[in-house]
């Protein structure tokens, strides 16, 4: 895997470290090729049970596409009437952010700087966000002149409301970590020195824990923000058989009746 992003599973957590900071973790065509392939090994592999997504230095967590890359290859397909450019959405963009959604297992983003564009909207396909206070968020887009993607048109405004969304989208800001927080953005906002500490003992919290529950969390919210509530009734059924027969809800609950601490197998 090429080193702009690096890749390690330890007991059940894979880390995903976006691995360009003298570039503000950018997004060139590499480091997108490496981040869509480690968060698809993640998702795929049944020995990982929880996934943090995160970045190396203090600047930022992700500034989205890699604009002197992005104009070069904006000349080249002019003069040849290519598409590298924009075929990046559906070639890398939509392939991340589907897996990182889709996951059966608890996505944790540690976001430790300015996350813009494509870099917010990674940030939003994960399940949980722990944020450094030094950290900022900014849609960007239109900025130059482009509409939403990394998903941001579906993730952003299930998070902040449409209304809100649709401001931030047209007037491009930086928003601060505390008002990130105070948006819903960031579940959790922490010291920035204390970031990769608390980040990884959540994520790690979590690959110990009810994978198959964990899994059909995830799959029953993003559910029941689409359907009805008497189909978002019988999705719960559904779920709760499938959580109900794993192994893990008897380990629970023999755990309860013997008053002690489970001991989760992720099955």
């Amino acid at each position: 895997m090429a080193d702009t992003v690096l890749y390690e599973v330890s007991d059940g957590l894979a880390t995903i470290t976006l691995n360009r900071p003298e570039a503000m973790n950018a997004l060139n065509v590499a480091a997108k090729v490496a981040l869509r392939d480690a968060v698809r090994d993640a998702a795929d592999d049944e020995g990982v049970r929880a996934v943090l997504l995160t970045a190396a230095g203090d600047r930022a967590f992700c500034v989205g596409q890699d604009l002197k890359e992005h104009i070069g290859l904006l000349v080249a397909d002019r003069e040849d009437g290519g598409e590298r450019t924009m075929s990046t959405v559906r070639e890398h963009y939509n392939p991340i952010v589907k897996a990182l959604a889709g996951a059966a297992k608890p996505v944790v983003a540690a976001v430790n700087g300015v996350a813009a564009g494509a870099g917010f909207g990674f940030a939003l396909a994960a399940d949980y966000r722990i944020v450094a206070d030094t950290a900022a968020f900014n849609t960007s887009f239109a900025g130059v002149a482009l509409t939403a993607d990394s998903g941001i048109s579906w993730t952003l405004p299930r998070v902040v409301g449409p209304g809100r969304a649709t401001d931030l989208l047209l007037f491009p800001r930086s928003i601060t970590a505390q008002e990130a927080y105070d948006l819903g953005i960031a579940n959790r906002l922490v010291p920035a020195a204390e970031l990769r500490a608390e980040a990884e003992k959540t994520a790690r919290a979590l690959a110990a824990g009810p994978t198959v529950a964990y899994a059909a969390l995830k799959e029953s919210v993003a559910y029941g923000l689409t359907h009805s509530l008497e189909e978002a009734l019988e999705k719960e059924d559904e779920l709760q058989t499938r959580a109900g027969a794993s192994e893990d809800h008897t380990i629970a609950v023999q755990a309860f009746v013997n008053k002690e601490k489970p001991k989760y197998q992720g099955r």
